[in-house]
């Protein structure tokens, strides 16, 4: 069983992904992707991309402004309801989130944390003041004049972008109901306490979907989304079904908005955690759009002319949270040989590169001029194939397990004479002859 210090080993030093500023020191709660990182990233995200919009023809793709009108986030909720619950240790001033003290409810008070005498994660002690709501907007000013009528926000979630344009979608290209809009980007959340690696941070990257339904068809359409869902996870993502898990989330513990979610948890290094949910948010969202903007947001149906407000449902996933789970359940530790290998199984749509091009010895021009010829004939065909020329074969064999290449191609003598080529395999190390126009 691998833990969440020796993923983090892995992915600083082979360039995936590292801590955020990190030649000034850091900064709590950013990470910074390497060009692994980016890669592996960008395929997760290209792949629910392909999933959910290009393979469908009921969903469209948008792009919403990070920064929006703040009367958005009064309406949607946000600037009365998005806290988490703030705790100050009375000895060292430290400032925690109450409820992960111990095993607590978000509605967590001091006389809960004094009684089951839940320690400061700092200090070690137990001195906690009253426990009071924070707001986890990031906010910021837009203009020249900085003063109250300036004040904006960087957006908590990318679904109040989505809703926002509604009304412009259903103008624009009228679409037939049930129909869903889908966005990826940026989202930004003040954390009191980032942990976990890049499972709970301040700056993220979401990949969410408000998919618009006739209110007598909410329920059937949840659960086709759950089970797409679901499909999306393991033949996509190649998540193993043994570490999801569906949720239940009851009434006292779902968002304001929902009158139904289900979190599917993954099973972490570090235990237990939210992958990602599915909420379904009736007509919430543009009711209150409705009510706080005087327009009319309400879907005539083509074939029964019916008018109505559309309801929602929302499967919402973090980049972040997913490409983690993607990594743990990849990371695995071997023996070859008598010695001890580290090897990421990355399913091949997400691997940062499909190949590895090597010369068998780089200081044979021969060698050298044959596998670049190979290099660019995969690459031609591939794109994504890296090559390796340093250190001995075994040692490029190592490097090219840790960020997860499925296959190595190596040039040797032989294939000089037949035209064959050594093709090692990452997850079983087996090296058999290939002939180069078969690869």
């Amino acid at each position: 069983m691998n833990n969440t210090e020796e993923i983090v080993s892995l992915c600083k030093r082979r360039g995936i992904i590292f801590p955020g500023s990190d030649v000034y020191g850091g900064m709590a709660g950013t990470w910074d992707f390497g060009p692994l990182g980016v890669a592996i990233k960008k395929k997760i995200m290209d792949e629910w991309w392909n999933f959910w919009v290009e393979k469908r023809d009921d969903i469209y793709g948008i792009d919403a402004a990070i920064l929006m009108n703040p009367r958005t986030w009064v309406a949607s909720g946000h600037t009365a309801t998005f806290s988490d619950p703030l705790v100050e240790c009375g000895n060292c001033h430290g400032r925690f989130r109450a409820d992960h003290l111990g095993d607590f409810s978000e509605h967590v008070t001091r006389q809960e944390l004094m009684d089951a005498a839940a320690k400061c994660p700092t200090c070690h002690q137990c001195d906690w003041g009253e426990v009071r709501q924070f707001n986890m907007m990031f906010e910021t000013h837009v203009g020249a004049v900085k003063n109250d009528t300036s004040v904006a926000y960087l957006r908590p979630e990318t679904a109040q972008g989505i809703f926002t344009n509604y009304k412009n979608v259903v103008d624009s290209i009228y679409p037939d109901i049930p129909f869903g809009l889908a966005q990826q980007g940026k989202a930004f959340r003040n954390e009191i306490s980032p942990r976990d690696f890049i499972l709970r941070d301040r700056e993220c990257s979401q990949m969410e979907i408000e998919y618009f339904v006739h209110p007598d068809t909410w329920e059937e359409n949840f659960e086709k989304l759950l089970d797409e869902t679901h499909y999306f996870l393991t033949d996509v993502m190649k998540l193993p079904k043994s570490k999801l898990h569906d949720l239940e989330v009851p009434a006292e513990d779902r968002a304001h908005y929902s009158k139904r979610t289900v979190d599917i948890e993954f099973d972490y290094p570090n235990g237990r955690e939210e992958l990602m949910g599915i909420a379904y948010r009736s007509d919430f969202d543009l009711q209150n759009i409705m009510k706080a903007s005087g327009k009319n947001v309400e879907y005539r149906d083509k074939n029964t002319k019916e008018t109505f407000v559309p309801h929602v449902i929302e499967p919402s996933i973090g980049v972040e949270r997913l490409m983690f789970a993607v990594l743990s359940a990849a990371y695995d530790e071997d023996e070859i040989d008598g010695s001890r290998r580290v090897v990421l199984r990355l399913p091949e749509n997400l691997a940062p590169f499909r190949f590895c091009v090597s010369p068998l010895l780089k200081n044979k021009s021969e060698l050298v001029e044959k596998a670049k010829f190979v290099y660019d004939k995969l690459r031609e065909k591939y794109g994504n194939v890296t090559w390796d020329d340093s250190g001995n074969i075994g040692k490029r064999y190592r490097k090219q397990d840790e960020i997860g290449t499925p296959k190595c191609v190596v040039i040797d003598f032989d294939t000089l004479e037949d035209g064959t080529v050594t093709v090692r395999d990452r997850d079983t190390a087996k090296q058999t002859r290939i002939k180069i126009e078969e690869l």
